[in-house]
């Protein structure tokens, strides 16, 4: 039984195919993970694609292709990618049922392994 990794909104798409159309001609999408870092304990990582990893999970939609790195799967199954523009800031954001809390300024989060039982549950729960 698969599960998906994420998902991207429409805006998310549309501004991955804008970031590639941008890039050059190499450019393939964009490559989703995260690290250890800020002080919530992790951050999303986001780098542009010039070269294909065969292990890397691809997420499509529309047209736009979002690249997850494996060590990065357990900690974003069930997550939405989206892009916003506010007054202040404008960036990808990440709805995360993984996520457990994040630091004030919203830069750092603290995730944990998505739990793998739960989400059969509720895949075998939505196809009865």
């Amino acid at each position: 039984m698969g599960f998906q990794i994420m998902s991207m909104s429409d805006a998310a798409a549309s501004r991955v195919k804008a970031i590639v159309e941008n890039s050059g001609p190499e450019a393939q999408g964009i490559r989703v993970g995260i690290k250890k870092g800020g002080c919530a304990g992790m951050e999303y990582t986001i780098d542009l694609v010039r070269e294909i990893n065969a292990k890397d999970d691809l997420i499509e939609r529309d047209g736009a292709r979002v690249w997850v790195d494996p060590a990065a799967v357990l900690y974003l199954l069930g997550t939405e990618m989206d892009f916003e523009t506010t007054t202040l800031r404008s960036g990808f954001t990440f709805h995360n049922p993984n996520q457990t809390s994040a630091c004030g300024c919203g830069e750092s989060v603290e995730l944990k392994a998505a739990d793998l039982a739960e989400l059969a549950r509720q895949k075998q729960a939505e196809t009865a």
